[in-house]
């Protein structure tokens, strides 16, 4: 074999283990260890999601629906609902980092933010809170998930 195709071979297979690396790192990787919690084990994945996925001490709580005409009503359903999933975690509000609240009468929620507020006592969350067109159960007017880093 000549000097250029020693080279030429040798620059090949330098080029391969570093194409190669990446694919290494991946294959080594672990997966994500993941903790589920369901209301309704069967709906939720008939539906694609789950109540709530727990990483480490972070806790992902999917959006829970608000479907009373009674903002106040709905409110109340929602954080209640809420309440319930962070309890399974062993927290509480004063937990909870990140609000996201969607609903089609965002001047209803702010009339009814009391209702919202008290469940917090004093202790907000970062929040974003948005009137949308439609949620995904036509007859819902609210759904709110959260983020809650939980004490370990």
């Amino acid at each position: 074999m000549s000097k250029t195709n020693k080279r030429m071979l040798l620059w090949f297979i330098i080029a391969l283990i570093i194409a190669l690396i990446p694919w290494l790192a991946i294959a080594q990787s672990k997966p994500i260890e993941k903790q589920k919690f369901y209301f309704s084990e069967q709906g939720e994945t008939n539906a694609g999601y789950t109540q709530a996925v727990k990483v480490g001490n972070t806790l992902y709580i999917s959006g829970i629906p608000g479907i009373d005409p009674d903002m106040a009503i709905s409110l109340k359903q929602v954080y209640d609902g809420l309440q319930k999933t962070l309890a399974h975690y062993g927290a509480t509000f004063q937990n909870v980092v990140k609000e996201n609240l969607y609903t089609t009468d965002i001047e209803a929620v702010k009339k009814n933010n009391e209702v919202r507020k008290a469940y917090y006592k004093g202790d907000f969350p970062a929040a974003t809170w948005l009137q949308i067109d439609r949620l995904y159960m036509s007859q819902a007017n609210l759904e709110v998930d959260l983020v809650a880093v939980l004490n370990e």
